[in-house]
């Protein structure tokens, strides 16, 4: 009975957090609306870069590669952080963690090679 007293104490802490959590964000937002400057000017709502008045037209296209390239670097630097924290409790883990974390990499070089293979790593088209 004591168990279960404490998961219900527990979950009820966690939802007040929340829910103060929620409120104070929406207390702030509020208060910095109504504390917070209305100005409008004719200059309000123009780019503004470092001092630089923008001219032309600022819809640049950029090459889709450089969107692959930084997907393909998050994702494979979070895998590395799973390595570290791997490597960091090696002794704990055991043959069962090394055969785990071997399978791992091999599935990280196996996407690596495909990558390579559709030439999704090319720079050059």
């Amino acid at each position: 009975m004591l168990d279960n007293l404490d998961q219900i104490t527990e979950c009820l802490s966690f939802f007040i957090f929340i829910f103060f959590s929620l409120g104070l964000c929406f207390f702030l937002l509020f208060l910095s609306s109504m504390l917070g400057g209305k100005s409008s000017s004719r200059y309000k709502n123009t780019p503004f870069e470092s001092g630089i008045v923008s001219i032309g037209n600022t819809n640049l296209h950029f090459s889709v590669k450089f969107y692959l390239i930084a997907m393909f670097f998050v994702v494979f630097d979070v895998e590395a952080l799973y390595l570290y924290a791997w490597s960091i409790s090696i002794c704990e883990s055991g043959w069962i963690g090394f055969s785990e974390a071997a399978m791992f990499i091999l599935s990280i070089l196996l996407s690596l090679f495909y990558l390579i293979r559709i030439k999704a790593l090319n720079w050059i088209s």
